[in-house]
């Protein structure tokens, strides 16, 4: 799994075997993320922990996530799942997805490409999680150099 900020540069990852939900690791790689405050604006800190928002595809719809993120203060934009014609709705409020916030979804998408560019990380030849942790590091270090130097 990936966090990246509004312009696609990495901001935490974690890596897992492919028995585990995604659902499930948003959390773990939440975490992950650390962010510095930049030079020239103020004292150096406690690095940010917390993004603004998450943006989510439909695969990330559950209300455990949405209660993890509710007590960390992140506001989340997840479209609900598409349900049959026949189901009826929970009482409530509906859970809904703002299309603006959901329209910057692309940007993720991109950094996913720019990771299809590296064939080593695509076709996974290694058998060990710290060999291609190691790839994927060093394909994120390339992503992140790319978007610093242009």
């Amino acid at each position: 799994m990936l966090v990246v900020d509004g312009n696609g540069v990495p901001l935490g990852f974690r890596l897992e075997s492919a028995q585990k939900n995604e659902v499930e690791l948003a959390p773990a790689t939440l975490e992950t993320v650390r962010v510095a405050k930049p030079p020239g604006q103020g004292r150096a800190g406690r690095p940010r922990t917390r993004p603004a928002q998450l943006v989510a595809d439909r695969g990330y719809h559950s209300a455990a996530l949405r209660r993890y993120l509710r007590r960390r203060g992140i506001a989340c934009c997840i479209p609900p799942l598409r349900r049959p014609a026949g189901w009826r709705p929970r009482r409530g409020r509906p859970v809904t997805a703002r299309r603006e916030d959901y329209a910057r979804r692309w940007v993720v998408e991109r950094t996913f490409a720019w990771l299809g560019n590296q064939r080593r990380l695509l076709v996974r030849h290694e058998r060990l999680l710290a060999t291609y942790h190691g790839f994927f590091a060093v394909a994120l270090s390339m992503i992140c150099l790319t978007r610093v130097l242009e």
